[in-house]
This record gives C-alpha cells, sequence and structure tokens, in this order.
C-alpha cells in the first residue's frame, strides 16, 4: 500500500470529530422550581454542564458519513485490477495460454524484489504471479472463445488443446505445477501456433507469461506473425537478479566434486554465455568481468545439520567444479549446499551420490579410415564432443568379448566392422538386453565378414555392398533427424550396404535412401536397442560424419542411451524409458530437512506406445525400482536456467491493443450513493431532533 493511499484512508480518523462534537455539545442547564430561591437577587449563570449523547441515531449517521468518505476517496488509489484481453469489435476470441514453469520462473517478482538480489517471503514468485494472470486471462473469456495452455518448461508441453470449454481451462490451471526445467520459448510458441490453425475464430492470440530467460538472451526477438499475434503483458516478470546454483555434484571415493554456476553481479551487464564456460573445472569469465554472485559465499558438504567440509567460492565465480575433501566414515548420501541466498532458492542445494559422472559412451572406429585432412581426432569423436552432451567419450581398440566389460558404458558405437566372432555376439546381445544402446555402422568391411563372424542377433541376415543406384535420402522418410535431414538429400557415397527383409522385420526404418531401400533403422533388443545405418563413417566412402544430420543422429544416439538409464544423473524435464520392464516404480527422496517432511514422493510412470516412461519434472534424489531391483538416480538443474538475462521481446509484442489492465471492482458509484442516503437520513433526523425540542419545551 502506497503512502497516497494511506493517507487518504486516514481520513477515517475524523469520525472522531462526531464524537467531540456530540460530547462537548452545551445545553442550558435544567430548572427545577425552589421557592426560597425567590428570596435570592437572580444571577446570571457561569456554567453549563456538558451532556452526554442524547441522539444516538445522528452520531452514527454522521460516523458513517465520515466513514464513507474517507473509502471514497481511498477508491481512486487502490489497485484492484486485473489483466484483460481487448477485444476486436467484440469478436470471439481464440486464445493460447503459454505458462513459463521453468526454474527461472521460482525467483520473486519484481513487486518485491526490485533490486534483484532478495527473496522477501510476502512477494509471490514469477510462476505464481504468471499463474494468477492466466487465471484472470480465463476468467474474462465468454462463452464462443477458444483456449489452450501451453508449457513452456523444456521440452514444451500442451495442458490443455484447444477447447471451448471454459471450466476445463480453470480446472488445467489448478494442475499446473513449478518445476526445474530449462525453458522452451521457441517450442512451446509453436505449439501454440499450432493449436490456434485452423480454429474458426479470426482473431488468434498467444500470451506469454514467462520471465523470458531462455538462456538464449542473443536470439531473434519475441514477435508474433502475421495471423498469429503473440502478447507479452508482464513486464515484471522479467527475469534479473543475481544466482548461484549447483549443477551437478559427484562422489569419488573421499571427495566431492560440485560443479557451480553463477551468474554476474549485475544481470543487464553483458557478459559471455554461461553455456561457453569451460567445463573442466576452470573459471569461465576473465577477471576483467568483475564480481559475481558467489562473493561472499560459501560451498558446504553436509550430512543431515553436520557440516563435513566448507569452501569460499571466488568471487568472481562463473563455473567452476569445486572439490571439497571428505572425512572418513561419512554416509553414503550428503548434501552439496551453498550458504547466503540469491534469486532462486531451489537451485542451491543438491544430493551427492557415488558414481554419478557423464554418461559413458564407448567408441571403435579405425582412425585410418575416418581421418581428415585438418587433423585431429576422427569426425566421430569431435562431433561428440562439439555437442557438449555430458558425455565421457572412451575409444576401445574392438569391442570387448565379455558383458562385464560392457557395463560400464551406456552406450556403443562401433564404424564398419568386419562382423563379430560368436563370443562378441552372445556379449553384445548380452549387454544391450540389459539396456545397452548400439549404433553400427555398416560398410564394405561389414560385407566381407570372415567365416563364422556376423552379426546375429544384432542385425538379422546377410550384409552385402554394392555401389548406390541413386543417390541421396529421401528426407520425407528421416524425420527423426529433424530439419537436418534435408542435408540428406543430395548426399553421394560411392557404395552403400544393403540387407535383407528380414533385418526390418520387428525394427523401425528411421530414414530410407530415395529407392526405399533401408539408410537408417533402430531395433530393439531386450530392455535395450541397436541403431544401424548402411554407410560408413569412413570419409573416402562419403561425408556423412561432416553433416549436420550426423550430430542429430549422434544426439538422439546419446539421448537414447541417458533415457534407458544409462547415466545416473539427468537433467530435470528428460526422460527414463523403461524398455523390456514390466514392474517400474520412481519415487523422488526427500533427504533434506528444509524441503519440509521427509518421506518419498511417488511419480507416474506412463505407457507411450507400449513403452513406460517417467519425466521427473524436480531436481533431487530418486530411487528407482525395476522389476524389484533397486537403484538411485540424481536429476539436476539444467545449466541454461541459471542465465538470467532475458529474451529480447518486438514491440508489437507490447502493443496496448492487445489488451491490458482492467479494474476489477470501481466501488466510486455505490460509495457516492450511500454518501447521499447518509446526508438525507441526516437531514431528516435534524428535522426531527428540532421539532422534537420545543415540545419538550413546552411540556417542561
Amino acid at each position: 500500500m502506497s503512502f497516497v493511499t494511506l493517507g487518504a484512508l486516514l481520513v477515517a480518523l475524523l469520525v472522531g470529530a462526531p464524537i467531540a462534537a456530540h460530547l462537548l455539545r452545551r445545553r442550558r442547564a435544567e430548572e427545577r422550581p425552589f421557592p426560597p430561591a425567590r428570596l435570592v437577587p437572580a444571577t446570571p449563570p457561569t456554567a453549563r454542564r456538558r451532556s452526554l449523547l442524547e441522539d444516538r441515531a445522528l452520531f452514527a449517521t454522521r460516523t458513517l458519513s465520515v466513514l464513507a468518505l474517507a473509502v471514497l476517496g481511498a477508491t481512486p488509489l487502490l489497485r484492484c485490477s486485473h489483466l484483460s484481453l481487448s477485444r476486436r469489435a467484440g469478436a470471439s476470441v481464440a486464445l493460447a495460454i503459454v505458462v513459463d514453469d521453468s526454474l527461472s520462473m521460482r525467483a520473486r517478482s519484481r513487486g518485491g524484489d526490485a533490486a534483484g538480489d532478495a527473496r522477501p517471503s510476502d512477494a509471490p514468485s514469477r510462476f505464481e504471479r504468471a499463474l494468477t494472470a492466466a487465471r484472470e486471462l480465463a476468467g474474462g473469456l465468454a462463452p464462443g472463445d477458444a483456449a489452450a495452455i501451453v508449457l513452456a518448461g523444456a521440452p514444451a508441453r500442451v495442458a490443455l488443446a484447444s477447447t471451448t470449454n471454459l471450466a476445463a481451462l480453470t480446472e488445467a490451471l489448478a494442475t499446473v505445477t513449478p518445476s526445474d526445467r530449462a525453458t522452451d520459448l521457441d517450442g512451446a510458441l509453436d505449439l501454440a501456433r499450432d493449436l490456434l490453425r485452423g480454429l474458426p475464430q479470426s482473431d488468434k492470440r498467444i500470451v506469454l507469461l514467462s520471465d523470458l530467460a531462455d538462456g538464449a538472451p542473443g536470439a531473434p526477438p519475441i514477435s508474433g506473425t502475421p495471423d498469429i499475434a503473440t502478447w507479452v503483458p508482464l513486464e515484471e516478470l522479467e527475469a534479473g537478479g543475481e544466482d548461484c546454483g549447483i549443477v551437478r555434484a559427484d562422489r569419488s571415493g573421499q571427495k566431492a566434486r560440485v560443479r557451480v554456476v553463477c551468474t554476474a553481479a549485475s544481470a543487464a551487464a553483458p557478459g559471455p554465455d554461461l553455456a561457453a564456460a569451460e567445463r573442466d573445472g576452470g573459471a569461465a569469465a576473465p577477471p576483467a568481468a568483475g564480481a559475481s554472485a558467489a562473493a561472499g559465499r560459501s560451498l558446504e558438504v553436509r550430512a543431515g545439520d553436520a557440516v563435513l567440509g566448507k569452501v569460499a567460492l571466488p568471487p568472481a565465480l562463473r563455473a567452476e567444479e569445486i572439490s571439497i575433501d571428505l572425512p572418513s566414515g561419512t554416509p553414503e548420501i550428503l548434501i552439496a549446499a551453498l550458504t547466503g541466498s540469491d534469486a532462486i532458492a531451489e537451485d542451491d542445494r543438491a544430493p551427492i551420490i557415488p558414481a554419478g559422472g557423464p554418461l559413458s559412451i564407448a567408441v571403435v572406429v579405425d582412425p585410418a579410415t575416418t581421418h581428415v585432412e585438418t587433423g585431429g581426432p576422427p569426425p566421430l569423436e569431435q562431433a561428440l564432443s562439439a555437442l557438449d552432451l555430458d558425455a565421457q567419450i572412451r575409444p576401445l581398440p574392438s569391442v570387448p568379448e565379455h558383458a562385464d566389460e560392457l557395463a560400464a558404458h551406456a552406450g556403443l558405437i562401433v564404424d564398419d566392422a568386419p562382423g563379430f566372432t560368436p563370443e562378441v555376439r552372445r556379449s553384445l546381445a548380452a549387454w544391450v538386453e540389459r539396456g545397452g544402446v548400439a549404433l553400427l555402422t555398416l560398410g564394405q568391411r561389414a560385407a566381407a565378414a570372415p567365416l563364422g563372424a556376423g552379426f546375429e542377433p544384432l542385425v538379422p541376415g546377410v550384409v552385402r555392398w554394392s555401389s548406390s543406384p541413386v543417390p541421396g535420402v529421401d528426407p520425407a522418410t528421416a524425420g527423426w533427424l529433424g530439419p537436418s535431414a534435408a542435408g540428406l538429400a543430395d548426399i553421394a557415397p560411392r557404395g552403400r550396404a544393403t540387407l535383407g527383409p528380414e533385418a526390418s522385420e520387428g525394427a523401425e526404418v528411421l530414414a530410407r535412401w530415395k529407392d526405399g531401400a533401408p539408410f537408417l533403422v533402430r531395433r530393439p533388443l531386450g530392455r535395450g536397442v541397436v541403431l544401424f545405418m548402411t554407410l560408413p563413417l569412413s570419409t573416402e566412402e562419403s561425408d556423412v560424419s561432416l553433416r549436420p544430420a550426423f550430430l542429430s543422429l549422434l544426439d538422439g544416439f546419446v539421448g537414447a542411451a541417458r533415457a534407458r538409464g544409462g547415466a545416473r544423473r539427468l537433467a530435470a524435464g528428460e526422460m527414463w524409458t523403461f524398455d523390456g520392464y514390466r514392474d517400474v516404480k520412481v519415487e523422488r527422496v526427500r533427504v533434506d530437512s528444509s524441503e519440509g517432511s521427509a518421506g518419498r514422493e511417488p511419480l507416474p510412470v506412463a505407457e507411450v506406445e507400449r513403452r513406460l516412461r517417467v519425466s521427473p519434472p524436480l531436481a533431487g534424489l530418486y530411487e528407482l525400482t525395476l522389476d524389484g531391483e533397486r537403484s538411485t538416480r540424481v536429476v539436476s538443474v539444467p545449466e541454461r536456467e541459471i542465465d538470467l538475462r532475458p529474451r529480447r521481446v518486438a514491440e508489437g509484442a507490447r502493443a496496448a491493443e492487445l489488451g491490458g489492465m482492467s479494474a476489477s471492482i470501481d466501488a466510486s458509484p455505490y460509495v457516492a450513493l450511500l454518501l447521499l442516503v447518509l446526508l438525507a437520513a441526516e437531514l431528516l433526523l435534524r428535522a426531527l431532533g428540532a421539532r422534537r425540542e420545543p415540545a419538550e419545551a413546552r411540556a417542561g
């Protein structure tokens, strides 16, 4: 409440005026006949006694008038308003409300956090303010309007498809909760446009309720399209402030390694992208960048309330891996925590578990056939490093003959192997059936496998090598590779592998050559999956390993390995896929008393296309029970969510004609009418009182 509003309401203190007026009102003293008084000379009276409240009705009327006057004076100053749309000539509207449920939305809104570095307990979070605005918009819709809800936490999801059932809209908003996901504004806006296209309403709009911190401040400004307008109404949600977060916490022996990422001391100050920070523990920004949100703070390792280790954070920290020595006999599960406070409290703690390192990918590639003229590692290793998928590349000279040697790896890439011996095939099949993911590229050497070597049961049938009858891959059949699939339309290899029809039985062809032959096939095997491509990685045969589509292939491969539980650490919003399991149970374990009551929170297990999947929305420690076998996993916060620099917004997305704040209640006319009634009542009471006094005098 502002000072002006408070001052207007203080007019109500004038209610004491009628009390004083009534108590101080004097009247003539009552006269009583006393016969001896006739013998005393008359003297003018020198004092009159004060009266008590006599006309209580008149007093009450005047008191109510003063109170109503105070309310009337303060009514224009009260901010009782809500977010509303502006309609074009009263026409119906097709509306898509995009609510950002990512981690950065947990910061406090500007209403109570003007400086950006404090978190007053009474200020709502940005998510709460966005959800309130969404409810206000839903309450302003009328029959004939259509609405949809899209969530912008990565990956973007549809919470409610387009519907004219406004009650369903309210119910869907009641189920929206905050998460620790990254932000996917572009994906959410694309989904919203898809939901609005084809609706009969001519006025189609997207309302974006987000802090605009999607980790890409240099991306093109957010704007609408000619047929669908985009409105970003709440500038108070725009990201800002300082934040430090723990994005990874692992334990190796008696040492804890914790990766801490911080924003710059001023969110408006330019600086390097946090995504470009060094991954090996070095400082991410030059000393000239100044202090960060880490100034004056420390990193602690805790077991319950006991602090086992503590290290002060460098004042200019941007992104760094900090090591803390642990005493002997420490518990298995520990907590890494940052002291002090910042914009987001939810990313200041993370569980530490053993063997929580990056995803391990084994690679068997002949450098002699996959070299590039510029030198360096094979293109495969360079591509995996460039993708920055938090995966550790493990080059192997050959495929291990024992499944135990493969157990440490979540994925395996083998380029143009001359078949596998029976022992290797058995070990590979056993490893894949337990959840491993293999990528095999088939070339000239695969077709020339010696007697007794082959690829069964990974690749059924015989592999042959021949010249390519047609160049190029059909992009229409390669949707799994995304937009980069178009880059394979003109690929012209010297030759390609051909497979029998049995190789595609029970499998999914992810891409085909232009003559319809399989180019990329995915074949499930037990709890794992085998991907095989009918081109080798050799730069002498083709340039497939140098094209963007190859990066998409590797990204999907690593994602499949991670989703099947190959990594003990997963980013919030990513998905675990449990192929081959019948009984799956996933629970979030509360290990920190600051989170509330201790216990376990079960997560729903969804079955999509006959595959069990779980997408954990919150960071923390999870326990998985897969067919009776228990294991612990960690879900971490996405690193790019700590970058609180907002995305730019085009001027058209802030246009006043799209909508704004409207008064919810205007009580001024009603209060003024009440004042008139009270004034009339006072005049009536005064008139009655004037008539009553002469009558009383005559009676006396």
